[in-house]
């Protein structure tokens, strides 16, 4: 398969891939047209300019920006016309690329799907009682436009290929399903994972969580100002020394509860439920 995209680098093969299956477009040659192979479109806003220039920087052969600054286009190019049957079946529906999947190994290709299909969601829960809320990172792939199938295939291959378990939810649009990641450890990693690979591309909003975190809480504490605002990753997911690790796999082969571990190391209960299933996950406890 890597013969079929001729002398581009594994790195531009990752965001071509994409690029593709999420917000880019191979166009379709119509009867009649005097063309002889595809090419590639994608429309943006204004506010994602920096990053569509990041992706002609990176595939200069290839992309180029209109003059209008809200498309990203190539020329007519053969490799496209290649392409094309890996991306849309016989309907010109959008399929997954099983065949060209495996190529799609590196951090620059989740985070192409997530900068051109995703969001940094963010929940929140309100304690009353002790005037807190705490704000809570989700991270949302919207890949509706797959078939539950395809997306099953992607969600295996996101787990084996960067050890980040996304779950299938349910939509009422497109064909009914999403990817996303609910468990704050995971979505910290995804962020981490994706972040050396754009650091040039201006969308802090979808990828540092700390900014995102202040601008969202300066906006409650408007409409809550007595309340404190927290996030939830400050506490549960701050990092556990080697030797709290030691500790928590002594204790769990002697049988303690996870609620007495939580109680002896001074950690919240569900920081570690999910640290035990973060060391199972690693073979460090069965």
């Amino acid at each position: 398969m890597k013969e079929l995209l001729g002398k581009l680098t594994l790195t531009q093969v990752n965001i071509l891939i994409g690029s593709i299956m999420a917000d880019g477009e191979i166009t379709k040659i119509y009867p009649g047209s005097r063309r002889k192979n595809n090419s590639y479109r994608e429309h943006f806003s204004i506010n994602q300019l920096a990053y569509r220039e990041w992706k002609v920087s990176m595939l200069p052969q290839l992309f180029y920006l209109r003059s209008s600054k809200d498309y990203l286009v190539s020329k007519s190019n053969s490799l496209f016309t290649k392409l094309y049957p890996h991306f849309y079946n016989n309907e010109g529906r959008k399929i997954l690329p099983d065949e060209l999947l495996p190529l799609c190994t590196l951090p620059e290709f989740i985070a192409v799907l997530y900068l051109d299909d995703g969001s940094l969601c963010i929940s929140r829960r309100i304690n009353v009682r002790k005037k807190h809320i705490y704000l809570t990172p989700h991270i949302c792939l919207y890949l509706q436009s797959y078939l539950k199938d395809d997306l099953e295939i992607l969600q295996k291959h996101i787990d084996e290929n960067f050890n980040i378990s996304f779950s299938l939810n349910k939509r009422k649009d497109g064909y009914g399903y999403i990817l996303k990641l609910t468990k704050v450890n995971d979505s910290m990693r995804f962020l981490k994972l994706i972040k050396s690979a754009v650091e040039e591309c201006k969308l802090e909003y979808k990828t540092d969580w700390k900014k995102r975190f202040e601008i969202e809480k300066e906006k409650l504490q408007l409409q809550y100002p007595d309340f404190k605002i927290l996030s939830s990753d400050s506490e549960r997911w701050k990092n556990y020394t080697e030797q709290e690790v030691k500790t928590i796999i002594t204790l769990k082969m002697a049988d303690q509860t996870d609620k007495a571990i939580a109680q002896q190391l001074n950690r919240s209960y569900w920081s570690i439920v999910y640290k035990i299933r973060e060391l199972r996950k690693d073979g460090r406890l069965e």
